[in-house]
């Protein structure tokens, strides 16, 4: 059964749908199954991936709210491996609708579970908001990913973050670790992104991937193209990141 994970963090720009989108790839081009869901209705991991969101059938939001069984809303992406439920605006909608849905919190555990056992991965790209889209993510995963971006007010928040997940780890979802936390944005030429990375090591420990993810254009560019980095730039210093972090995610297990 696929390793479910959330890439989250409340605060947003600090690159948790170009971590869902590369990483996924990198993933996708080492020869593991990876499922990229888009739970943001910004839906930037469905641009990523070069998805005409106009002429989608189905997406998330039809599986959460409508019951239509998710492999309608699951497309296959450009990048080797790796299949997209993707997001469009409608799924804004979704926070306030399921206030009234039965068992609220674990719609999206339930929308995912036809789905697990045909992924090594399933990636969850979060919105920025720990409403009830985040906890259904929360839910639905077994382990969080959590990008943090290097600089002054990286650590911001994650007290709330972290608290949250407890709250679901033991009300609702037992299993529930962080599996990784991956520093973004990194500026080699400043002290305040060594000093921000020294923080977060000491903070989370052995948690913290060796991984860094600099500042690159390529990686930036690349989602106007929707490519992942990895075919739009390969041998830039974002998909080299991006390539190093998968086969640490593959160590990990």
């Amino acid at each position: 059964m696929a390793q479910v994970m959330a890439v989250i963090n409340q605060k947003g720009g600090v690159g948790k749908s170009t971590t869902a989108v590369n990483l996924a790839a990198s993933l996708g081009r080492c020869g593991k199954r990876v499922l990229v869901v888009d739970f943001d209705p910004q839906g930037n991991a469905t641009s990523g991936f070069g998805i005409d969101k106009d002429a989608l059938e189905y997406d998330i939001y039809d599986a959460l709210m409508n019951s239509q069984p998710v492999k309608d809303a699951i497309v296959e992406s450009k990048a080797e491996g790796v299949d997209v439920a993707p997001a469009t605006i409608e799924l804004a909608g979704a926070e306030i609708e399921l206030v009234s849905v039965m068992a609220r919190e674990s719609v999206l555990r339930y929308v995912l579970e036809p789905v697990r056992d045909e992924y090594d991965y399933v990636f969850i790209d979060c919105p920025p908001s720990l409403g009830l889209l985040t906890v259904n993510a929360l839910v639905a995963a077994n382990t969080l990913l959590i990008p943090i971006q290097c600089e002054f007010y990286a650590l911001e928040g994650l007290t709330k973050l972290l608290e949250s997940m407890r709250m679901v780890k033991a009300r609702l979802n037992p299993t529930l670790n962080v599996f990784g936390v991956l520093m973004t944005m990194h500026d080699v030429r400043t002290t305040l992104s060594r000093q921000v990375i020294e923080e977060v090591r000491e903070y989370f420990g052995a948690k913290v991937f060796e991984s860094v993810i600099p500042r690159n254009v390529k990686l930036s560019e690349a989602p106007s193209h929707g490519l992942p980095v990895c075919q739009y730039a390969p041998t830039s210093k974002g998909a080299l990141a991006y390539d190093a972090l998968a086969q640490e995610v593959i160590g990990r297990g």
